[in-house]
């Protein structure tokens, strides 16, 4: 069976100190039901919507202690070596962080930063082949680099990963695409001064839902902060939130459009 695409998205999970908390806040604002914590992997333990894996979530390891960092959403790319891209991260200015390591059976995985301090992880497939669902509601849909040193984002990432780079023609943003031959994978947006000096880098993972602004409603009743939205654009309808928990993360009905898609060009 052939691998997915060097540099595609293929998994997401997250550290959360109150890992009930976060079943029940996501369970409700996704629709997401939960298998068993694997407790000889720290209770990771998976999402699925409609019976498919679609993210997982885990608590804070325990020699992390006080020390545990802010909730967030880790995404993973997918690698064909995952040495190889440890030698590309670390050749490029970013750092590992953790890996590379095999988990099991299931693949082999690495956690890094670029050199602007965005964290991400890296995924070679064994058994575990990442999304077994896209775009569907409870599922993976988008995701976007948030940092506050475009350039070094656009150089490291596309050192890394087989990315050609095109950049939305808007005077107002710095916002480009990231591309695995003619399909956008990827976003990069740079980080305005509406983000606090606090806020660090982050990639920021949508999630499809049918109805944005009632999963809006049900993260806010459960705790969640709007950053920004709902919204309609070419894209769809979308609105960026922290959850309860601290982790940034993003919801978008892609049926909801409105507007012209922008005119993507190369990035010089």
């Amino acid at each position: 069976m052939a691998g997915p695409t060097e540099g595609m998205p293929i998994w997401a999970d997250a550290m959360f100190t109150d890992l009930e908390g976060a079943k029940a806040f996501y369970g409700d604002v996704l629709g997401w039901t939960f298998g068993e914590e694997a407790t000889e992997y720290g209770n990771y333990t998976q999402a699925y919507a409609d019976g498919k894996a679609v993210a997982a979530v885990v608590p804070p390891m325990p020699d992390q202690g006080a020390e545990t960092p802010h909730s967030a959403w880790c995404l993973y790319l997918a690698t064909d070596d995952v040495e190889e891209t440890a030698r590309k991260v670390r050749d490029n200015g970013g750092e590992v962080l953790m890996g590379p390591m095999a988990v099991g059976e299931f693949g082999s995985m690495l956690i890094a930063r670029d050199p602007g301090g965005v964290t991400f992880g890296a995924w070679q497939p064994g058994t575990h082949r990442g999304f077994e669902a896209r775009s569907v509601p409870g599922a993976y849909a988008w995701s976007e680099i948030y940092t506050r040193d475009a350039a070094k984002a656009d150089a490291f990432f596309p050192a890394v990963f087989p990315y050609a780079v095109k950049r939305m023609p808007d005077e107002h943003i710095d916002f480009k695409v990231l591309q695995l031959g003619d399909d956008p994978v990827l976003g990069r947006m740079k980080m305005g001064e509406e983000y606090p000096p606090e806020v660090p880098p982050f990639i920021s993972v949508y999630f499809a839902v049918e109805d944005v602004d009632a999963a809006v409603g049900r993260a806010t009743t459960h705790g969640a902060k709007v950053v920004y939205g709902p919204m309609t654009s070419p894209f769809g309808r979308f609105a960026a939130l922290v959850d309860p928990q601290g982790a940034p993360f993003a919801l978008i009905d892609e049926t909801t459009t409105e507007g012209e898609m922008p005119d993507l060009v190369p990035d010089a």
